[in-house]
């Protein structure tokens, strides 16, 4: 099958159809190596895959990203190209990402009309965080310098085609936290004689929730959410450990670093109250995403010039390991409306959520438009 346009809804289905998780996406990876290579790239594979196209006598290199991995979800859509992967299922749109920028390697490839290098870099497990890291760790950007890297992602309920970006923080960070706690189990008939896992793990959730209320400003856009609460505890027995899992988001690094402080401080705090043993990890998988200046004004007028709507956005409350790569290179991560009707407005990360086909050749033309523009021959 090669790149074309029109099979650009084909490609991307039967990505849909063979779902692949984090660091795992053999079948995926060697498709995109096969369509680079049917286009004269030169193609470079590790943890992810990048793909190198050069034209002209200029010396920028610009490098535009895409996601591959896919998430741990049983599908439930009923449409012909559904998840074979039992339990797999691409309920972000990374099958709609891969195909629009490879349809947009197409386009670059068959009409070189710019002066510079393009860095296509298909990067696994973002879902985790853990891709950018990956590649970085590979040495992407020491044997692929670039001064500018553009990341996209589709936007469920937003009209299809409507571009969203802003300068500054795009994205929240997401730390991940777990408190053991470790007090002394019993007879549920006698509590006192104990020390009640259970009670004093609710006693922590509840203190948790007067961080953003008390010591937070509200406005802040910083979450911090209890979401798992496990015990050892049986029908008549009282637990003698709990341990509570959960996930912060924050848009500034001191407020997540504030936190941090104040989780311990708890934890602290409840242990010697109840003269037991408390221990608290808190571990940042995705930093916040900030947008630099001229990377964002880049992608605002190619959008303008390209007759899409663009609106300024506010932070997002969702993470994005691409923020590994703008803390690097100056760059901008946008989103595309996928759409607000039926299956195109399904919630990211649901088991219906489907990617919009008709999203494909917008797609696919910005991001060569993009390219382009940054890459003009005029200069």
């Amino acid at each position: 099958m090669n790149l074309k346009s029109e099979n650009l809804v084909e490609i991307r289905r039967d990505f849909h159809r063979f779902p692949e998780l984090g660091f795992k996406e053999k079948r995926t990876k060697g498709k995109i190596i096969g369509y680079l290579k049917e286009l004269g790239l030169d193609v470079h594979s590790g943890a992810g895959i990048v793909g190198v196209l050069r034209s002209g006598e200029g010396n920028k290199v610009i490098g535009l990203r895409a996601d591959m991995d896919a998430l741990p979800i049983r599908e439930k859509n009923t449409h012909d190209y559904v998840s074979n992967n039992t339990g797999v299922m691409h309920a972000c749109g990374h099958d709609g990402h891969m195909a629009m920028l490879l349809g947009a390697a197409h386009k670059l490839s068959t009409n070189a009309n710019f002066s510079g290098t393009i860095v296509f870099i298909f990067q696994p497990n973002e879902e985790l965080g853990l891709g950018a890291k990956a590649m970085m760790d590979e040495g992407l950007l020491e044997n692929f310098p670039m001064q500018e890297i553009y990341g996209m992602h589709n936007l469920p309920g937003v009209p299809t085609g409507e571009l969203l970006t802003r300068s500054g923080i795009i994205c929240s960070s997401e730390s991940l936290f777990e408190i053991k706690i470790k007090g002394m189990g019993g007879h549920s008939s006698m509590p006192q004689l104990g020390r009640d896992a259970i009670t004093i793990g609710a006693e922590v959730v509840q203190a948790l929730q007067t961080i953003i209320s008390r010591r937070i400003a509200s406005g802040s856009g910083a979450v911090v959410s209890v979401t798992e609460f496990i015990s050892n505890g049986q029908r008549n027995v009282l637990p003698g450990e709990t341990i509570l899992k959960g996930d912060v988001r924050t848009r500034r690094p001191d407020d997540r670093k504030k936190i941090e402080l104040f989780l311990h401080q708890i934890a602290s705090g409840i242990a010697s109250a109840h003269d037991i043993e408390i221990e608290v990890s808190f571990e940042t998988e995705f930093i916040e995403t900030n947008n630099h200046i001229k990377p964002t004004e880049a992608v605002l007028k190619t959008a303008k010039k390209s007759g899409l709507k663009v609106t300024d956005c506010k932070p997002m409350s969702f993470s994005e390991d691409f923020a590994h790569f703008s803390n690097a290179v100056p760059g901008c991560f946008f989103l595309f409306g996928n759409g607000i009707d039926g299956a195109n407005n399904k919630p990211l990360h649901s088991s219906d959520y489907d990617f919009n086909d008709d999203l494909l050749p917008i797609g696919a033309d910005f991001w060569a438009n993009l390219a382009k523009n940054r890459l003009s021959i005029e200069g």
